[in-house]
Parts: structure tokens; C-alpha cells; sequence
């Protein structure tokens, strides 16, 4: 039996698929290299020494989830595929809507076609809007303040759904906060397609001399500092909670959202500075207006992964800092 990675090409979906094979389990990887890139396959195998099935496919192709059903004995899905970029959301919100929840539908309804119930999720902690407070725990209200947050909310919904709708159903929907870091190996790590969204990426390309400064939005949050706090998590981590919550579906049945984060927040700053100090280089910035939708700070109530999963997050911010560069430095 196999579990199939949708967007294992991906950040999060290559580092999970090296701690599942790492772990002794057998996987099928499907990816249509929209934000990824074919490399991070062959990566994957140099990690791991081992090998899998892959089929470049998008989800919105019923016909070819048909085929990696058919050909694969598949017992659990693990869940990334999608786009994920806010402010592209904004600007072209029908293809958000219709590339996340309808490639999710169609993966759901052949997977209960094939009898394949068990799922987790790539959620997002966008899901808790701008009203609450944090730390952010799973009991308090969601809402979404952008396209792409829908799209996890909407996907949250359908899933809890279809759970009451059929007990044999497990789905867990992780609730991410914000993933840096890379593998040790300095192989895999955030390599996206065009011009990065996310603050690491952005700030690698300022200290290996890319781009000439780093753009911070808004020095007057009520922070430390000014700048927006969040709770950043190692990408290893995060990949390790995915292991802990696929071990949960199997043994459980219904709908779970649960919260990957360290609970802990850092600003914009304190990154750039734990960035400056693992790459030796210096990251000029330059302070501009606030972006709409950003909240002042963003972190995680962490103690129910601990509670349900036995889970934590073990990487602080240095060896997320020292990690991204060294991957950033080996593929300049």
C-alpha cells in the first residue's frame, strides 16, 4: 500500500516525502510543477537512496487521478497540491478558486471511488483571520481575509463535511504558521518559481546579492520591535507533524484540525538579524507601508499537536536561518 503526496514536488511536499521514505513507507508523488521544480524529485532520491512513482499531473484532470488510482494500491493521501500565493489570489480569484477546491473535490471523490479514506490536509493558519488574538487555538472562530484563505476554509468545510457524511472517513487539516528552514543536506529547501512571496526566500536573495534590499511592511505594529511577529517553524518539523498526523488518520476516524507551529513569534527583524548572523553577510532593508490584510502578530497555540500527536517542534530560529542558507548558498 502507498500513500500518494499531491504537490510533492513542492517545499513542504519534498521535505515530507524525504521523512516518509525515511520512515520506511512506500509513496507515489503526483506535482504539475506549477510553483516546483523537477529537480527536487531527484533530490529526493539522493537524500533517501530510495525510489517512488511519480506522475506529472494536475488534479483538475480527473482522468489522470483516475489512472494513479488505478495503477497504485493507494490507502492514504497526503494533501499539498495547490496554489498559494496571497496577493495573486486577489488579482486572479477565479483560478484560486477553481485550481484548490475543485482539484480537491475531484481527489476526494476518486479516492472514495477507490476506497481510500484516510487524508491529510495542507491547511493554513490564515484560516483564523484578523479577528482573533493569539495565540491562535483551534476552538476559535475562522474566517479568511484574501482568496487563498477561502480556498483553505472552503476545503476545511468540505472535508468536515464529507466526514459526517460517511464515518469511515479520516481527515486531519494542518493548520500551518510559517515554514523556513531546508534539509541538512543542503538539497531541498523554498525554491519557488518567479519572484518569491515569503520573507526567507526574499531575504536569501538580498545576502547572496540578488536583489539590492529587503522591503519591510510597516515599523509601527504594536510589536517589540514595530515590525510583524510570526511564528516561524522549521520546515523539517513541520514535514516530521505530517508523519505524527498520518499515524492519527489510520487510527482514527472524523475530522481533526490541529495547529503546526512553535508557539513562539519572531519579527521581520529578529529574522533579517538570525539571517545576518548564519550567512555572515548583511541584509539591508527598507522600511515601507504596511500591506492590507497583515495582523501585527501571528503564532500558535501549539499544545494540542503535543497532545494528540506527541508532537513539537525541536529547531529554533538559528538553525532554521543556518539551514536556508546553506541551501540557499549550494543553488545560487
Amino acid at each position: 500500500m502507498s500513500i500518494l503526496v499531491t504537490g510533492g514536488a513542492g517545499y513542504i511536499g519534498s521535505h515530507t516525502c524525504v521523512e516518509l521514505l525515511e520512515a520506511g513507507k512506500d509513496i507515489v508523488i503526483v506535482d504539475n510543477f506549477v510553483n516546483s521544480k523537477p529537480e527536487a524529485l531527484e533530490r529526493i532520491k539522493a537524500i533517501t537512496k530510495k525510489d517512488f512513482k511519480f506522475y506529472e499531473a494536475d488534479l483538475i484532470d480527473r482522468e489522470a487521478i483516475e489512472k494513479i488510482f488505478a495503477e497504485n494500491e493507494i490507502d492514504a493521501v497526503i494533501h499539498f497540491a495547490g496554489l498559494k500565493a496571497v496577493g495573486e489570489s486577489v488579482s486572479i480569484p477565479l483560478r484560486y478558486y477553481h485550481n484548490n477546491i475543485t482539484g480537491t473535490l475531484i481527489l476526494c471523490e476518486v479516492m472514495a471511488k477507490y476506497g481510500c479514506k484516510r487524508m491529510v490536509f495542507s491547511s493554513s493558519a490564515t484560516v483564523y483571520g484578523m479577528s482573533n488574538i493569539p495565540p491562535y487555538n483551534e476552538t476559535m472562530p475562522t474566517s479568511a481575509t484574501n482568496p487563498y484563505g477561502r480556498t483553505k476554509l472552503m476545503i476545511e468545510e468540505i472535508l468536515k463535511d464529507l466526514c459526517i457524511s460517511d464515518s469511515e472517513w479520516s481527515t486531519v487539516m494542518l493548520r500551518y504558521f510559517n515554514p523556513i528552514g531546508a534539509h541538512k543536506s543542503g538539497l531541498i529547501g523554498e525554491s519557488p518559481n518567479g519572484i518569491p512571496n515569503n520573507l526567507l526566500p526574499y531575504v536569501a536573495m538580498v545576502a547572496n546579492g540578488k536583489l539590492k534590499h529587503l522591503n519591510v511592511y510597516g515599523d509601527d505594529y504594536e510589536t517589540p520591535d514595530g515590525t510583524g511577529v510570526r511564528d516561524y517553524i522549521h520546515v523539517v518539523d513541520l514535514a516530521k507533524g505530517h508523519l505524527k498526523a498520518l499515524n492519527y488518520a489510520y487510527n482514527n476516524t472524523g475530522a481533526k484540525a490541529v495547529n503546526l507551529g512553535t508557539g513562539h513569534g519572531y519579527s521581520v527583524l529578529d529574522v533579517v538579524k538570525a539571517y545576518e548572523k548564519a550567512s555572515g553577510k548583511n541584509v539591508p532593508y527598507v522600511i515601507g507601508p504596511r500591506r492590507p490584510g497583515d495582523v501585527a502578530a501571528s503564532f500558535a497555540d501549539a499544545s494540542e499537536a503535543k497532545r494528540v500527536f506527541n508532537w513539537e517542534a525541536t529547531l529554533g530560529i538559528d538553525e532554521m536561518c543556518e539551514d536556508s542558507w546553506r541551501f540557499a548558498s549550494n543553488n545560487q
